[in-house]
């Protein structure tokens, strides 16, 4: 059986990140993707010139058709914006109560660009994290989500994993690759045993919207019925293929996208 999964996240209209990404993502793995939009954006691969966010009543009433009409397998959280939608989206998953939620905490486009009010973390943390099948932040969100300086090596990344699980998520996935050196090395945590996955570093310029792909494979594995671990691998190895083929593609002059189709397009 085809698994349904369902993004709530922004919409980038150049086709790298956001949910444009995630429907790429889920696809490209043999998923049915549906979207909830939570956010618009003017962007494009040199960064982001202006947000819309929804009314948290509308983002509600979306995941509420959806969910009142097609079974949804796994949930995968991007951008959300601002404090109201946060709770709105709390709410929701409490009636409805999907099976896995991976939540991608975005709080900063490639480009640097803001896309998640300051105000809000305390709602994500607070309404969020404890209904999380798994959180995925990369050191600078990872410290953003504690209230402390971001980690800087392996060491650093394991703390901040035990600290984030105790916020509730069953587990957490801090995300190394803004660590120096030739290899990606991510650290995956349930409260009790940590698995590093390393991989190779890619050098490529075109990197945008690898956290959203990267959350997004991740839900659909889980979709699919994988185990935690086996989904977190194939997904990294998706995603690492994808970053290595972006250079096959020519779109933009800035951070270009990753190539979400490498196995059929050549």
């Amino acid at each position: 059986m085809i698994p349904n999964v369902l993004t709530v996240a922004g919409s980038d209209p150049s086709g790298g990140a956001g949910i444009q990404a995630d429907l790429k993502t889920f696809s490209a793995l043999g998923a049915y993707g549906m979207a909830v939009i939570s956010g618009l954006t003017a962007q494009n691969t040199r960064g982001v010139t202006a947000v819309r966010r929804l009314e948290p009543d509308f983002v509600a009433a979306q995941i509420d058709a959806v969910f009142a009409d097609i079974r949804v397998d796994a949930v995968k959280l991007g951008m959300l914006g601002d404090a109201p939608i946060v709770a709105a989206v709390a709410t929701r998953l409490h009636r409805w109560e999907p099976r896995h939620v991976v939540l991608d905490p975005v709080m900063l486009a490639t480009s640097g660009d803001a896309l998640l009010l300051p105000q809000a973390l305390d709602t994500l943390r607070r309404e969020l994290l404890p209904l999380a099948t798994l959180i995925t932040p990369n050191l600078p969100e990872a410290g953003a989500l504690l209230g402390r300086p971001p980690p800087c090596d392996l060491p650093g990344m394991r703390q901040a994993a035990r600290a984030l699980q105790a916020l509730g998520p069953r587990w957490v996935l801090v995300k190394g690759g803004h660590l120096p050196g030739d290899d990606c090395t991510d650290l995956l945590y349930d409260g009790r045993e940590f698995l590093e996955l390393p991989a190779p570093r890619i050098a490529s310029g075109n990197t945008h919207g690898t956290g959203c792909t990267l959350s997004a494979a991740i839900t659909a594995g889980l979709a699919h019925g994988l185990a935690m671990p086996q989904a977190v691998t194939q997904a990294k190895v998706y995603l690492t293929a994808a970053i290595a083929a972006a250079d096959t593609l020519d779109v933009g002059h800035g951070h270009g996208p990753v190539q979400h189709f490498h196995a059929w397009w050549g």
